[in-house]
C-alpha cells in the first residue's frame, strides 16, 4: 500500500528518517497482532472480529529505567490507563499498548502478567501499564471478548523484533487499527518520523479512529474530501471515534516539555481535517528516551532542551502527526465487518489526480 512519500508530496520542511516511521528513533519498536475472524455467534463461534493489539516499545527495560513522559488531552471521550501516573511522576515504565475499547481490561491484565514474568522485580512492586483504546464496534463485534493474552504477547514480540528495522512497520488495518475508521474512510495505524537539525529523531504513532466528516479531509492542504464523491452509505451515527497519539524522541526532554510536544499532535490532526468532535477522544502521550529515570526517580542523560530550543520538536511533531493520519488512510483498503458494515478505503488514484491538479506531487 502507498504512503505519503509515494504520492511525491512532502509535509513540512524537516526530512523524515530512513523508514519514515517511529522505528527511526533509536531503540523504539512497533508491533501488531491482528484478529480477523468471521465466525458464527457463540456458542458455535466467536462472532466477527476486526480488531487487535498494537504495542509501541519506547525503549528496553522500561520498568527498571522508566522513560520521561508527559500527557495531553484534547477531548476526553476515551481512556488511556497510566496517564495519571505519567502526569504525577513524569515517567512511563511500560510499553504503550493500543486496542479496542472493550478489550482494554484484557490487554491491561495481560500486560501486567507478561511484565511480571519478564522481570521478577515487578512481582515485588506494582506496575501500571499504559493502555489506550479506540472504538471499533462499527466493524467488529466489540461485545465479544476477542483479545487474548497470547495476542498481547505476539504484538509485544513483534515490537521487539522491529527495533532498528530498516523498513517501516505495517500500517492501516493492522493490530489495534484493524477495525478503525477516519474522516469518512477506513483508518487505523499511521506512523511517521522527522530528523531534527540537532541529529535527534522524533517519531509519531497514531491510532486513527476520529470519524469526522469526509468533506473536511485535507491532503497537503488540498481539500480532497470536498472534491471526492460523497459517501454513498454514511454510518448511521454521529461523528465520534477517537485517536490515541504517541510522540517519541531521543532528544532529552523533561516531563513538562514532553507534555507540550504531546499537545501538538492535535495540530497535525487538525491539518488533516479533525475538529475533535464531542464523542471523540483525542489522548496524547509524549515520551523522551534522551532522559531515563531509575526506580527512585533520579534522572540521567543529556542536558534537557528548554524554551525555544524545543521549537523544532514542535514543528516535527505537527508535521509527523499530519503525515501519520495520511499514512493510516493510504494504507487501509476497504473493509467489510460485522452486519455487513463497510468502511471504504481512500481512493488513492483519485487522490493522486487531485493532488496533481493542484500542483502537488
Amino acid at each position: 500500500m502507498p504512503r505519503v512519500a509515494d504520492l511525491q508530496i512532502r509535509i513540512g520542511d524537516l526530512p523524515p528518517g530512513p523508514t519514515g516511521s517511529v522505528v527511526d528513533v533509536p531503540g523504539v519498536g512497533l508491533g501488531h497482532a491482528t484478529l480477523w475472524r468471521d465466525e458464527p455467534e457463540p456458542p458455535l463461534g466467536r462472532g466477527v472480529a476486526r480488531t487487535g493489539v498494537s504495542v509501541l516499545l519506547p525503549a528496553q527495560d522500561t520498568f527498571r529505567r522508566p522513560v520521561v513522559a508527559g500527557a495531553a488531552v484534547l477531548n476526553g471521550a476515551g481512556e488511556c490507563t497510566g496517564l495519571l501516573t505519567a502526569g504525577e511522576w513524569g515517567v512511563v515504565e511500560t510499553p504503550v499498548f493500543l486496542t479496542s475499547t472493550m478489550q482494554l481490561g484484557r490487554v491491561y491484565d495481560a500486560a501486567c502478567e507478561l511484565m511480571t514474568e519478564r522481570d521478577p522485580g515487578v512481582a515485588e512492586d506494582v506496575v501500571i501499564p499504559v493502555v489506550g483504546e479506540c472504538d471499533d464496534s462499527w466493524l467488529s463485534d466489540a461485545r465479544r471478548m476477542q483479545v487474548t493474552r497470547e495476542d498481547v504477547a505476539a504484538a509485544w514480540a513483534a515490537a521487539e523484533a522491529s527495533v532498528a528495522s530498516t523498513v517501516a512497520p505495517a500500517e492501516g488495518s493492522v493490530g489495534a487499527g484493524t477495525g478503525m475508521m477516519c474522516m469518512g474512510f477506513k483508518g487505523g495505524i499511521g506512523t511517521s518520523s522527522r530528523r531534527l537539525s540537532t541529529g535527534h529523531m522524533l517519531g509519531v504513532v497514531l491510532l486513527c479512529n476520529f470519524w469526522g466528516s469526509r468533506g473536511r479531509l485535507c491532503v497537503d492542504g488540498v481539500p480532497v474530501g470536498r472534491l471526492l464523491p460523497p459517501d454513498p452509505d454514511p454510518p448511521g451515527r454521529s461523528p465520534a471515534g477517537s485517536c490515541i497519539g504517541i510522540a517519541v524522541t531521543d532528544a532529552p526532554l523533561l516531563p513538562d516539555e514532553c507534555e507540550r510536544v504531546a499537545r501538538r499532535i492535535g495540530l497535525g490532526m487538525a491539518r488533516a481535517g479533525s475538529v475533535a468532535n464531542h464523542g471523540s477522544g483525542e489522548i496524547f502521550l509524549g515520551i523522551s528516551t534522551g532522559l531515563r529515570s531509575d526506580r527512585t526517580g533520579r534522572l540521567g542523560g543529556g542536558e534537557p532542551l528548554r524554551g525555544s530550543a524545543v521549537d523544532e520538536l514542535f514543528e516535527a511533531v505537527v508535521d509527523a502527526s499530519e503525515e501519520s493520519v495520511l499514512n493510516a488512510l493510504l494504507s487501509s483498503a476497504t473493509v467489510v465487518g460485522r452486519g455487513g458494515h463497510v468502511s471504504e478505503g481512500l481512493p488513492v488514484d483519485a487522490v493522486r489526480r487531485l493532488l496533481a491538479e493542484h500542483g502537488r506531487g
